[in-house]
C-alpha cells in the first residue's frame, strides 16, 4: 500500500502531513528511487518515505546522489530524484544540478530547511538554497503551504522532463513537512504531443536535400532520445546519406555503421572535418549548444538545416539558412516520406574519409607497450564489451580518445558528459546504469583523479549488490590539464600527485581489486571480472605520450593528403 493510500485510511485517527503528500505525489509520478544523504530536516520526508513504495538509495555524497539521478533521467527520459538537507547538503547538489541541466538529463532535487515560521537557531545553516539554484535550473521553489505540493511537483515534473530537460528542484522546510494537510495528488500526469513542424519547411527542406551534391547528417545531443533513433534510423535506411555525430549524439545510429563517418570528438582538424569540410549541405539533427561546435559556418559555404524541437541559437560559428522547428522525430518521418536516394548524391569522398578513419582507430591497437597506449586500451575494452555493453567515462584526455576510437553498437551505450565536462561524474553514473541494466555489461572508466572525487562510493556499489567493473587510467596527474600545460610551452608544474594502493582501497570496501602488469593482461583480466560478476576496480597505467602526435601534429599533416 502507497503512503497515501496508509495515510488515507488513518486520515481518521492521524492527519496526512506535508511529508506524506510529498512523497505521495512523487509516487503519483511514477518515481522508483530517491537518491541522497538525509538529514534532520529531512527526518519527516524520510519517515514519509519509509513507508512508501520508492526505494532509497543512501549514497556517501550528495553530489554522488545527483550524478545517478541525472543518470536515471538520462537512461529513462523520466526525472530522477535526489535529496539532501539544508546548508552544506544542498551545495553538494550544485555540480550535479548544472550537469543535469547543461546535459539535458530531467532530474527533481528535494532539500531540507530550517522551520520558515519560527525557530530559535538564528541564522544557522542557512544559505538561500532556492536563489542558488535558480539560475542553474528550470524551476526552483519553496514549499510554504503544504496543500500546493501536488500542484507544485506535477508542474516542476513537467518542466524537467519537457524538451530540453534539465534540473528542477523543490525546498521543503522542516515545519512545513510537518504540518497537517487537506490536499491529496492529482491524478496521473496528462499525455503530450510535441508540435509537428511547418510542412511548408518541411517542403523546402526536402528541396534543398535533393538538390545538394554533398549532403551530410550531424546528429547531436538533442537526438539522443528513443523516438528520434528510429526515425533517424527510417531517413538514413531511405536517402543512404552518410552521417556523423557529437560526443553526446555518438551511438544513436546504430543499424546503418557502414554510413558512419566518425564522431566530432575535437571541434576542428580531425578526419571527420574532411568530410565536413566538402559537404555542401549539412542536416543537423538535435543541435545543442551546449556541446563544443562540431563545425564552423562562414559566410558563403555550406547550408545548413537545422532540425530540433526550438529555434537555433545564432552566433558566430552557426547561422542556418533553414530552421524545421518541431518535433525532431516526426520531422525526419516527414522528410524519409519524401525522400528517396538521389542520383546527383555523391558520397565517393566521404567513404574514404570513414575508411581513412577506421585506419586510424586501428593505428597501434596491438601495441604491447607499457604503460597502455590510449590507443590499444580503447581497443581492448571494446572487444570484451557486447553491442549492448555500456561505458560511462568521467573527464579526463581519454574521453577524447574513447569518443573518438571507440565504436557505439548502439544508442546510450557510450555515456559521457560534453556539457559541463565535470570530473567525479563517471562511477555513479555507471551505478545507476547497472542498476537500470543488471543483466548488460557495465564499465566505469575514470582517470585517477575523476575517480578519487567520489571514490567513496564504492562502499554504495558494494551494499547494493552491483556487478560493475571500474577501471582506473592512472598517470598521477590531472592529465589532460598537464598536457593543455605542455601544448602551450609552459613549465610542468603544480599538477602532479601520489595516489594510494587502489588494489588494497578496493579491497578494504569488499570490492575485488586488480593491477595490470603488462598490456597483454589487460583484455582477458576484463573478461574474467565480468565473469566473475560484483565490484572489480582494474587499475591501468597510462602513457599519453601519443596526445600530441596524434590529436595535434599528425592530423595537421593528414587531413591535407585527404
Amino acid at each position: 500500500m502507497s503512503t497515501v493510500e496508509l495515510a488515507a485510511s488513518d486520515a481518521a485517527e492521524t492527519p496526512m502531513r506535508a511529508s506524506d503528500l510529498l512523497v505521495g505525489a512523487l509516487e503519483n509520478e511514477g518515481v522508483e528511487y530517491v537518491f541522497g544523504v538525509p538529514g534532520e530536516e529531512n527526518l519527516d520526508f524520510l519517515d514519509s518515505l519509509r513507508t512508501s513504495n520508492i526505494e532509497l538509495i543512501l549514497t556517501r555524497h550528495e553530489q554522488s546522489a545527483g550524478f545517478m539521478a541525472a543518470t536515471y533521467g538520462r537512461l529513462t527520459g523520466k526525472a530522477g530524484v535526489c535529496l539532501a538537507t539544508l546548508g552544506p547538503g544542498a551545495t553538494n547538489l550544485v555540480t550535479a544540478a548544472a550537469y543535469a541541466q547543461l546535459g539535458a538529463m530531467p532530474m527533481m532535487m528535494i532539500t531540507g530547511q530550517k522551520p520558515i515560521k519560527s525557530s530559535k537557531q538564528g541564522r544557522f545553516q542557512i544559505v538561500d538554497v532556492v536563489s542558488m539554484m535558480r539560475p542553474i535550473t528550470k524551476f526552483a521553489k519553496q514549499i510554504v503551504n503544504g496543500n500546493t505540493i501536488p500542484s507544485v511537483v506535477r508542474e516542476a515534473f513537467r518542466l524537467a522532463e519537457e524538451e530540453r530537460p534539465g534540473a528542477v528542484h523543490i525546498e521543503l522546510p522542516e515545519d512545513i513537512a510537518a504540518e497537517p494537510v487537506d490536499a491529496r495528488p492529482l491524478f496521473p500526469p496528462s499525455t503530450t504531443r510535441r508540435p509537428h513542424c511547418d510542412p511548408q519547411a518541411v517542403d523546402r527542406a526536402v528541396e534543398m536535400i535533393r538538390s545538394a551534391r554533398y549532403p551530410l547528417l550531424l546528429v547531436g545531443a538533442g537526438a539522443n532520445r528513443k523516438r528520434i533513433i528510429a526515425a533517424l534510423e527510417t531517413f538514413v535506411g531511405k536517402t543512404r546519406i552518410p552521417y556523423f555525430d557529437t560526443q553526446m549524439g555518438k551511438g544513436v545510429i546504430g543499424r546503418y555503421d557502414d554510413l558512419h563517418v566518425g564522431t566530432a570528438a575535437l571541434s576542428d582538424g580531425d578526419y571527420v572535418h574532411c568530410a565536413i569540410d566538402r559537404a555542401d549541405l549539412v542536416i543537423n539533427a538535435g543541435h545543442d549548444v551546449v556541446e563544443k561546435p562540431p563545425f564552423f559556418m562562414e559566410h558563403g559555404g555550406k547550408q545548413v538545416i537545422h532540425v530540433n524541437f526550438s529555434p537555433s541559437e545564432v552566433d558566430e560559428v552557426y547561422f542556418p539558412q533553414l530552421e524545421l522547428v518541431g518535433d525532431i522525430a516526426s520531422t525526419f518521418q516527414s522528410l524519409a516520406e519524401r525522400l528517396e536516394p538521389q542520383p546527383g548524391h555523391e558520397f565517393d569522398y566521404f567513404m574514404r574519409v570513414r575508411k581513412e578513419v577506421l585506419a586510424h582507430i586501428a593505428e597501434r591497437a596491438d601495441d604491447e607497450s607499457f604503460p597502455l597506449l590510449p590507443q590499444r586500451i580503447v581497443a581492448d575494452v571494446r572487444a570484451v564489451m557486447p553491442p549492448d555493453g555500456i561505458v560511462a567515462l568521467d573527464n579526463g584526455t581519454y574521453k577524447i580518445w574513447f569518443a573518438r576510437n571507440y565504436p557505439a553498437r548502439q544508442s546510450n551505450t557510450v555515456l559521457l558528459d560534453n556539457a559541463l565536462a565535470t570530473m567525479g561524474a563517471g562511477l555513479p553514473s555507471a551505478m545507476m546504469t547497472s542498476m537500470l541494466y543488471p543483466d548488460r555489461r557495465v564499465m566505469a572508466i575514470c582517470g585517477d583523479g575523476g575517480f578519487m572525487m567520489n571514490s567513496q562510493e564504492l562502499e554504495t556499489a558494494v551494499r547494493l549488490g552491483l556487478d560493475l567493473v571500474v577501471l582506473i587510467l592512472r598517470d598521477d596527474a590531472y592529465g589532460m590539464i598537464r598536457w593543455k600545460q605542455a601544448d602551450a610551452g609552459l613549465a610542468d608544474w603544480g599538477l602532479g600527485y601520489g595516489n594510494p594502493d587502489f588494489v588494497d582501497y578496493a579491497d578494504s570496501y569488499g570490492a575485488a581489486g586488480h593491477r595490470v602488469g603488462a598490456a597483454g593482461e589487460f583484455a582477458p583480466l576484463l573478461e574474467g571480472c565480468f565473469r566473475d560478476g560484483g565490484v572489480h576496480v582494474v587499475e591501468v597505467p597510462i602513457d599519453y605520450g601519443e596526445n600530441r602526435r596524434v590529436l595535434i601534429d599528425e592530423l595537421a599533416e593528414r587531413v591535407c593528403l585527404l
